[in-house]
């Protein structure tokens, strides 16, 4: 490989991390996947050097002014990298947390729809619906020398549209504006003798600004009185006709130079693009602001369990906890109560739902006249509390009783009434938006437009076209152009960024993927790796950190990093194409692509209970069909489906929240099914996701795993310790004592750079040990406690064998794949991967008490074929002692380890929901109906 070459990045000398002084050359313009084992430097090379070397270079390009407010970046440990193109990362992470993102935004896609309906949008009445026009004063005077020859006409300026009154202001002004005639109610009148006008009565009243006879030559005059009648009336004239054949007989028409309906009097703003925008005041709905959501009080967490009596509690915001109702909140029950002769000790369930809706709402005048008194509402107590609050402590006691509710107005439109009235092919822009990205793409491929606006058109549908194809390229298809981009998992949220830079057209680029099949059914793996293609197609290079068989049998050429995992990892094994790969012999990822290793299938299924399950009915939340489904408990249960199918919806949105309502009296929002059975047979239901384990650098393995807690206990036993007086507090890094005061703890101080950014330096009085000298005076075994949190797992393991308790919870890390991780390591250093396996080994390390369901979403993401052969037997384990297991997974090697599988689909969006086959693999597998089925089937056969 010649060194020299331009079509090669060249590295020298790679120390980031774990990488031991790595120099390789990978080639441009094509698709390389780096893969290797978890933790064994993949993402450091990619991430941590490649991407942060190219993103330095172009910040060093630029002037000193720019780079005052893009920040320095920090050289990563390499010794030289040539050949570099321009870097981007698309990395697994939220496209935004800001509420007003969407997928649409996201992807620049709502700009072009927002052009669209501003140049060629059909404006309607937002009252009556009618379509509205407007016409030029030119258009008008045409429209009126069209008339036949001879036809007598009013032009009049329509200055009353019914309205009550007597409108005496107007009649004066007719007059003082030297008008003679005026016509009320459709009769004319000199305006002198103007009729007195009942008040009570609705009244249209035009003053006339000529009479004529439709001539040859009253162009002219006809210009001129238009013109007076739209300066008089604001925009409008009436055109009232009569046919010579029929002169008795007068028709109205009314012209409008704006956009307005003139039955309604109501007027539209000018379309422009920032009226379709809900993130600008000309287009956002006013009582929400854009949000489409308000904040509301909930009747059922304001009375969470209706079968507590009333004097118990049962209005939980009443309450304090644990100490029955406040003073104030008594008397106002009491006083209820006594009103509506209601026992105080009866449960809110028992009340009639008359008296249940005044309780909450409040009397109303009909109540207070059949009842004789009047009480406020608990909810409007609670509202007026709210509005009058001046504590955020009262604010946030408040909000744990209010959800989002879709906005009364807008209906969760986001937008102002007048932008909604605005129309294509009888669509506003919401209804646009509401669309999947795949039932999208069909309306604008068959969107058809006349005239001018064909032109106008054309190049906006075409950009929206190419949009929308690129995001259906990517797998992504299912999703509504209106979803919350906070809501998207990382995978969703790089696919759509992948989508966004495909469109760019960018050439010379180099990008940098993280997992991009994260989340993406195999079905939809080939999409994605054309798009892929394309990129590189285009001129640029793609370097895609990967685990996926198709992705990487798809590279021209491939990184592998490893043998193992941490200290043992950071070496180049492979670093060729495909054929090297194959070849290799030290590689653990060559072994599994070549199936000399693989993991078995298990040697029994275990049997399924329909008795001793959970069973969700009617199930409706987003697009699941109202599906009743049954989870087995005792055994390991699959969700399985297409991307978009359904599966978080019904078991994340719909499963978990209800249980924990059920079980821990949780207040969060549970999505919309009939009924939840079964749920007396487990004691508890925890999450195992892929969050940070903790917000702040202090948390840690060791401290959320509980280790920590029990060495410290350790060394408060040593001789010296006691000697000292030191007990385990004296070892936390947390708490003022034994840690380091002129870092408090962290081990590090924050230095101000003032227009160059902040950095981050070891502490000068502790050299980043945390702690103060006398505590690392301390010893066990000839180590110091900082000396514990830098130990890897795999260290730790050797060095406290003697002691049960501590090995349970560190053999645990070791059987999730953390071997390599130190027990110190910072939260948020810590991959969503490997976040999700901390817990699953905190859960591990517990001592089994009563029956735990375990629900896991994708936890084989971030995950090599090794670590995922590992994570299926601590799975397996969980289900040996006794818990449940619901796992929602596209990997087929775990796929083939569950007992049951519930598969949704059969495709994503509105054409998914419903449950298309259910059983153990090999039913799943023999269904031709499954996508997963099918691919199940091959994998099947090959394990046979």
């Amino acid at each position: 490989m010649p060194e020299t070459s331009t079509k090669f990045i060249h590295i020298r000398g790679a120390r980031t991390h774990n990488l031991r002084d790595v120099s390789l050359d990978i080639p441009r313009d094509q698709l390389v996947v780096i893969t290797g084992l978890s933790g064994s430097g993949k993402s450091s090379l990619a991430f941590d050097t490649i991407y942060a070397e190219g993103q330095r270079k172009y910040v060093e390009s630029l002037s000193a002014y720019a780079r005052q407010f893009l920040g320095q970046m920090i050289k990563p440990d390499v010794e030289q990298i040539t050949g570099l193109p321009p870097t981007i990362a698309i990395a697994q992470q939220s496209v935004r947390a800001n509420p007003r993102s969407t997928v649409a935004t996201a992807t620049e896609l709502y700009d072009f729809l927002r052009l669209l309906f501003a140049r060629v949008g059909q404006p309607t009445c937002p009252k009556c619906g009618k379509a509205v026009a407007r016409q030029t004063r030119a258009q008008i005077v045409e429209a009126i020398l069209a008339l036949p020859g001879q036809t007598k006409v009013m032009i009049l300026a329509p200055l009353v549209r019914n309205q009550k009154g007597e409108h005496k202001a107007v009649l004066s002004r007719i007059q003082r504006e030297g008008f003679v005639r005026v016509r009320i109610d459709g009769e004319l009148f000199e305006a002198k003798e103007a009729p007195k006008l009942d008040p009570a009565k609705t009244h249209r009243i035009d003053a006339v600004v000529d009479r004529i006879i439709v001539k040859s030559d009253v162009r002219s005059r006809v210009a001129e009185s238009v013109e007076t009648s739209l300066k008089v009336a604001d925009g409008l004239v009436v055109v009232a006709s009569a046919a010579p054949n029929d002169p008795d007989r007068w028709r109205d028409e009314t012209y409008s130079e704006r956009f307005a309906c003139t039955e309604c009097d109501v007027r539209l703003p000018p379309l422009e693009p920032r009226l379709f925008s809900f993130n600008s005041p000309h287009g956002a709905c006013p009582e929400c602001d854009g949000l489409g959501i308000v904040l509301e009080f909930d009747p059922a967490a304001v009375v969470p369990d209706p079968g507590i009596p009333l004097e118990a509690g049962a209005i939980a915001p009443w309450g304090r906890s644990g100490k029955g109702l406040t003073p104030i909140h008594a008397k106002l029950l009491k006083q209820f109560c006594e009103a509506f002769k209601v026992p105080p000790g009866a449960p809110y369930s028992a009340l009639s739902a008359p008296l249940r809706e005044i309780l909450l709402w409040g009397t109303k005048s009909g109540d207070e006249q059949k009842h004789g008194h009047h009480f406020e509402g608990v909810i409007p107590n609670l509202k007026r509390r709210w509005a009058a609050a001046d504590s955020d402590a009262l604010k946030t006691r408040l909000h744990e009783f209010m959800s989002q509710r879709p906005c009364p107005s807008c209906k969760g439109a986001r937008l102002r009434p007048e932008a909604l009235a605005v129309r294509i092919d009888g669509r506003n822009i919401d209804e646009i938006a509401a669309l999947s990205i795949d039932a999208a793409a069909g309306v604008f491929s068959s969107m058809q437009f006349t005239g001018a606006d064909v032109t106008i058109a054309a190049p906006i549908i075409r950009e929206i076209r190419q949009r929308l194809q690129f995001m259906i390229d990517v797998g992504i298809g299912y999703l509504t152009l209106s979803r919350s981009a906070a809501t998207l998992s990382g995978g969703e949220a790089q696919r759509i960024r992948l989508a966004t830079q495909v469109g760019s057209g960018l050439v010379g680029v180099c990008y940098v993927l993280d997992e991009p099949t994260i989340g993406l059914h195999q079905r939809d793996n080939a999409r994605l790796i054309r798009t892929l293609r394309q990129l590189t197609d285009l001129g640029n290079t793609v370097l895609v950190v990967e685990h996926d068989v198709e992705a990487i049998a798809a590279a021209d050429w491939i990184v592998d990093v490893g043998p193992g995992a941490g200290a043992h990892g950071g070496r180049i094994l492979v670093n060729g194409p495909r054929a090297e790969l194959l070849a290799s012999k030290e590689s653990i990822t060559a072994q599994y692509v070549r199936g000399q290793l693989a993991i078995a299938m298990p040697s029994e299924r275990r049997p399924v209970s329909a008795k001793k399950a959970i069973e969700i009915k009617g199930a409706a939340e987003n697009n699941l069909k109202s599906i009743d489904v049954r989870f087995p408990l005792g055994v390991f249960c699959c969700v399985t489906g297409v991307s978009g199918s359904g599966k978080s919806s019904l078991v994340s949105q719909v499963l978990l929240p209800a249980l924990r309502r059920k079980l821990s009296d949780s207040r969060e929002p549970v999505g919309a099914h009939r009924q939840i059975l079964g749920i007396s047979h487990i004691d508890k239901v925890i999450e195992i996701d892929q969050s940070p384990i903790g917000r702040s650098p202090r948390s840690n393995p060791a401290t959320y795993t509980g280790v920590f807690d029990l060495v410290r206990q350790l060394f408060a036993k040593t001789r010296e310790a006691k000697v000292r007086g030191y007990v385990a507090q004296r070892f936390s890094f947390n708490v003022r004592g034994g840690r380091c005061e002129a870092c408090q703890g962290q081990g590090t101080r924050r230095i101000e750079m003032h227009f160059l950014p902040d950095i981050f330096v070891p502490c000068a009085e502790c050299k980043g040990s945390r702690y103060s000298p006398e505590t690392l005076e301390i010893k066990y075994r000839g180590k110091s406690i900082a000396d514990i949190l830098e130990m890897r797992v795999e260290e730790a393991l050797a060095f406290f064998e003697p002691f049960a308790n501590i090995m349970q919870l560190l053999t645990a890390l070791s059987d999730v794949g953390l071997a390599y991780i130190a027990l110190g390591q910072a939260a948020s250093t810590l991959s969503g991967g490997e976040a999700q396996r901390v817990k699953l080994a905190a859960e591990l390390g517990k001592t089994a008490v009563g029956h735990t369901l375990y629900i896991l979403d994708e936890p084989t993401t971030g995950l090599h074929f090794a670590d995922i052969h590992k994570l299926v037997d601590v799975l397996n384990r969980l289900v040996a002692a006794g818990h449940s297991l619901v796992v929602i997974e596209h990997n087929l090697d775990v796929i083939k380890q569950a007992d049951w599988i519930i598969d949704l689909g059969p495709e994503g969006g509105d054409a998914g929901g419903r449950i298309v086959a259910e059983g153990p693999p090999e039913e799943i597998a023999a269904n031709e109906r499954s996508y997963t089925g099918q691919y199940l089937k091959m994998v099947l056969n090959r394990s046979a």
